[in-house]
């Protein structure tokens, strides 16, 4: 075990939730998440939720000091809330105090009772990015409708293949970052918005030479709310995952200088 490996409990380790229109499903995901990881932090990242979200989010902090807010500016995506987190996160708290990051789901689609899976897998394998897998040996989808589980096989297909990715499940969004790899990845401006902001980020850890594992987790479709995907949403993903696909084979064909 190396000095940056996350202890069993969790200290060190801070996890992002982004949240938009939760109200319902935010105050026992939070519970849940700190009863199985007692030493973790947690901090909801609130898009400017009209049912109040961000209110409820800010009431329960006062209660537990383990957990934070942050308010995002309104409806910018997914992909803006993460990375306003991960920069707001490396700046409130030393490496010393969070040494890795956690993403979560805060719709229960990720149950915070496989947390502990990915940080033994950390652990043991020294990983710098663990990918909580639905499409690996163990790993299911619960109450996905047909078309749902289409599409998501099909954009992992997809973004496999395009950006010669090695790992099963690349558009999840449970993960467990090793907070020196989050830092030098995102020294290159992020600029994917909605979903594919996973498979950037995926593709990012894979071009820079770092370890990758993932473990087996059961994805649950939400009981309460609405999914946030849409036509726009997959538009800019099919869009922005050929684009970079298109730069990775130039720039791996470009002639060496003599």
């Amino acid at each position: 075990m190396t000095p940056d490996d996350p202890p069993a409990d969790g200290r060190r380790v801070l996890v992002v939730v982004p949240t938009y229109d939760e109200r319902e499903n935010l105050p026992s995901l939070v519970e849940r998440i700190l009863a199985t990881v007692p030493g973790a932090r947690v901090l909801v990242v609130d898009d400017g939720s009209p049912d109040g979200t961000g209110a409820l989010a800010d009431a329960l902090a006062e209660r537990d000091p383990r957990l934070s807010v942050l308010h995002h500016h309104p409806r910018r995506g997914l992909g803006a809330a993460y990375v306003d987190a991960f920069a707001y996160v490396m700046a409130a708290h030393p490496e010393s105090e969070v040494g890795w990051i956690a993403e979560m789901d805060a719709d229960g689609s990720h149950a915070p009772e496989d947390l502990p899976a990915l940080l033994a897998s950390a652990r043991t394998d020294s990983a710098d990015l663990v990918l909580g897998s639905r499409y690996v040996p163990g790993g299911r989808v619960v109450n996905w409708p047909w078309y749902r589980n289409a599409l998501s096989r099909s954009a992992n297909v997809y973004s496999r293949r395009a950006l010669r990715l090695r790992v099963r499940d690349v558009t999840g969004g449970f993960r467990l970052f090793r907070r020196a790899v989050l830092e030098e990845i995102t020294r290159t401006p992020v600029s994917s918005q909605g979903y594919c902001f996973q498979v950037d980020m995926a593709f990012r850890v894979q071009r820079g030479g770092f370890l990758v594992r993932e473990v087996p987790i059961t994805f649950t479709e939400r009981a309460a709310g609405a999914s946030k995907m849409s036509g726009a949403v997959v538009r800019e993903a099919l869009w922005r995952i050929t684009s970079w696909a298109i730069r990775d084979r130039l720039r791996t064909h470009e002639t060496p200088p003599s």
